[in-house]
């Protein structure tokens, strides 16, 4: 089986939205969005020699990349979300010691959690502790 190539160039557009599903560096996109359109414009006829598709898929990524990557980086950006406060306030158990710089396990809702100390002192298995703040799966406590 040939394949022709805008056929080549749309593979690579699809290995590279793999590729970027399995990183986070935000990168491999930016190829995608170039191999896709140097395909389309292949299939189009209006980029008839390899060449002309490399030039083409090069310059498309680059402004790809200059243009989206700050719009992509800021809608990814968790800093400027609301924080998830459902658990602040919220008491729960050490079962395992949460070091003074390290994470330790809390019981909470029926699951373990992983927990760190908010003033980053120790704090004892058996403990009751109050959820301050959580950090996406971690949750930041301390000693009540």
């Amino acid at each position: 089986m040939d394949l022709s190539l805008p056929q080549i160039w749309l593979i690579v557009g699809l290995i590279m939205l793999i590729a970027e599903l399995v990183s986070v560096l935000l990168v491999f996109v930016f190829f995608a969005i170039g191999a896709l359109f140097t395909s389309l414009l292949a299939a189009l006829g209006l980029l008839t020699s390899t060449e002309s598709q490399i030039i083409a898929f090069s310059v498309i990524s680059l402004v790809a990349m200059l243009v989206l990557r700050k719009h992509a980086r800021r809608l990814l950006d968790r800093k400027g979300a609301s924080e998830y406060n459902e658990f602040v306030g919220e008491t729960a158990m050490v079962i395992k010691d949460i070091p003074a710089e390290g994470e330790g396990k809390i019981y909470y809702r029926g699951a373990e959690w992983k927990a760190n100390s908010v003033n980053h002192t120790l704090i004892a298995a058996g403990s009751k502790v109050v959820i301050k703040k959580a950090d996406g799966i971690l949750l930041i406590v301390e000693e009540s």
